[in-house]
């Protein structure tokens, strides 16, 4: 018998909440990339199924979600809550569920330039990892309304690959 949960595959989706679907969905799509699949309408309940299910407000409502796939790599899920007890701002990554979305590229450079282009806030200069991680290449960038996200490249592998039988999965050789 293995250790872990049983059948577990790997992530299907990612859920954000979003101040504006709209937005959020121009940024995903025009700018990054991603592909919009399917949209759902609102959702609410009169019981308390939002705050056992959801661990939410009970009369919060769902208005939308939109779910978009972004390359080889997890599907994504945009949510529009109307919070009947009101939204926290974005964590950093240093608090209690702090996160940030890290995204493969072939080219850091070039999805530099191009993210300037396109008017994304670039956070610091491109970092060169060391040690384990050395030959990965990475730079932060926020979402027009302040999440954090990464673009990360190492074409040429890294430092740990040269001495381990198991790698980590690759966006770009996602059936190794």
């Amino acid at each position: 018998m293995s250790a872990g949960l049983p059948g577990m595959r790997g992530i299907d989706h990612i859920g954000v909440t979003v101040p504006d679907l709209d937005q959020a969905e121009r940024f995903f799509v025009d700018v990054l990339g991603a592909e919009l699949i399917y949209a759902l309408g609102a959702k609410q309940a009169d019981d308390d199924w939002m705050q056992v299910t959801l661990g939410v407000h009970p009369r919060t409502i769902i208005r939308e979600m939109r779910f978009l796939r972004l390359g080889n790599g997890s599907n994504l899920e945009l949510f529009k809550y109307d919070s009947a007890d009101g939204q926290a701002d974005n964590p950093r990554n240093s608090d209690i569920g702090g996160h940030h979305f890290a995204i493969y590229v072939d080219d850091l450079d070039g999805a530099i330039e191009y993210l300037r282009t396109q008017g994304v806030e670039l956070m610091g200069e491109p970092v060169a990892s060391g040690k384990l991680a050395e030959g990965q290449r990475w730079q932060y960038f926020r979402s027009p309304w302040g999440m954090q996200f990464e673009l990360v490249s190492f074409p040429g592998g890294k430092a740990y690959e040269q001495n381990s039988p198991r790698r980590l999965w690759h966006p770009a050789r996602p059936a190794e």
